[in-house]
This record gives structure tokens, sequence and C-alpha cells, in this order.
């Protein structure tokens, strides 16, 4: 199988991004990568042409080169950035990578999955409680606090998660900084309350950004052994 792997810009391709999928026209399931708090790391490259290699259309939107800031990653800009721009304006973006996932690139709308880390896997559960079309999600240490509604964040997860209509595979570490194990409890619970596909897995000395080389708390051990897991749930849920 051959692999059309590509960075995308603004000025030659109307959006920006990395996409990855097998050559060819024909219609095949889609995964949106949404990226963590560092941008589109060299990572999520590797990870979206293993996924062509399984036979998807993968396509990770830069959301920050969306909103106008320039480079190819944005390693520490992360917190600013997103204190700058609220969650509606970050689903906004999704929204245009998902009309590209499923519109130039032809993906099947009914056969899309999405794959979110860290800052990410947050914005994915408005994103998936807003399309109800999305067949699955997987979340990477989702970056979820225990904070109130405000106009920069209206709508938090412990409410939306029990609203999803997709299946779900969530990874959790015992070690995270930010999305504590306290977090971590009334976040499975409601998910486990919307009737759907969960597969939850927690590992107690997993730290936040286990998956990531230029995390601090990188472990290339869960990396390697949480992929084969997101394969398998991909095949089965999409």
């Amino acid at each position: 199988m051959t692999i059309v792997a590509r960075m995308l810009t603004q000025e030659q391709d109307g959006i920006p991004g990395y996409v990855a999928h097998p050559e060819g026209a024909d219609r095949r399931p889609g995964v949106l990568m949404v990226h963590h708090a560092h941008g589109v790391t060299a990572d999520y490259k590797i990870d979206a042409y293993r996924l062509a290699q399984q036979g998807f259309n993968v396509f990770v939107p830069s959301l920050f080169n969306m909103f106008g800031v320039t480079g190819t990653n944005h390693i520490g800009q992360g917190a600013d950035l997103q204190a700058k721009h609220g969650d509606t304006e970050f689903l906004g973006k999704m929204d245009e990578a998902w009309r590209h996932l499923t519109g130039p690139m032809k993906s099947d709308p009914a056969r899309t999955a999405a794959i979110g880390h860290c800052m990410g896997g947050r914005l994915l559960i408005p994103f998936a409680a807003d399309r109800r079309e999305l067949r699955a999600i997987v979340l990477y240490y989702p970056s979820v606090r225990d904070e109130p509604e405000t106009p920069h964040r209206p709508r938090h997860a412990f409410k939306l998660a029990r609203t999803l209509t997709c299946a779900s595979l969530v990874f959790c570490g015992g070690k995270d900084y930010i999305a504590t194990p306290a977090i971590q409890a009334p976040l499975w619970q409601s998910f486990m309350a919307n009737g759907r596909l969960v597969e939850w897995h927690s590992f107690s000395d997993a730290n936040h950004g286990f998956r990531h080389p230029d995390s601090e708390g990188f472990q290339p051990h869960y990396a390697d052994l949480v992929w084969p897991l997101v394969i398998d749930f991909l095949h089965r849920a999409v």
C-alpha cells in the first residue's frame, strides 16, 4: 500500500496541518487528530502515517496556525493560546477541519473517528456532543479540570460526557497533575452514564503526556502499550 503524507498550508491548501492517507480515490474511514497544547509535533505525523497504513484517511489540523499563529509546532505556547482563544473558537476550527476531512479528503462521514491528546482530548468531548455522526473518540489524558463553566469554557465535560452517542476509548494516568484521579472518577461516571461503548484504561504510575516525546511526562512503555488498543478499538468502532 502506498501512503500519501504531506504538510498542508493555509496559502496552498486553504487549511493548515498534516494529512496521511492511502493512495487512490476510494472512500475510506477517516480520523481527525486534535493536537495537544504543543501543536502539531512530529509524533503526530508518525501516528498519522501509521493510521493511514491501517486504511484510514487522517487529518491533523494545526489549530494554532488556523488562528494565524505561525510555526510548525508551538511548544511552550499552548497555555497562552488557550487563554486567548475560548472553546467556541477552537470548536469552530475543528468544524472546519471536519469539513476538510469529509469533503476534499473524501472520508466517509458515517465511518469517522477522532483522537485527541491533552487539550485536544478535552475539546473532543464538546465536539462529539455536537457531531452526532462521529462514530468514535479516543482520548489520551484529556485535560479536564474541576472548574466552573465560564464564557471562555462554557460547557464542562462532567455534563457533556453523559450525552455522547459515540463509542469512547479513554486513557488516564494516576500521576496526571491536570486531570487528577479525583477528577477522573466523576468523568468516568459521566462517560458510563451515556449508555454507549466505553473502554477506560487507567495506569496508576502513568504521567500526563505519557504519549508525547516532547512532554516531560513521556513514558515510551505506555506509549507503545496503548497503541494496539487504539488500532483495535478503531477497527471495531468505526
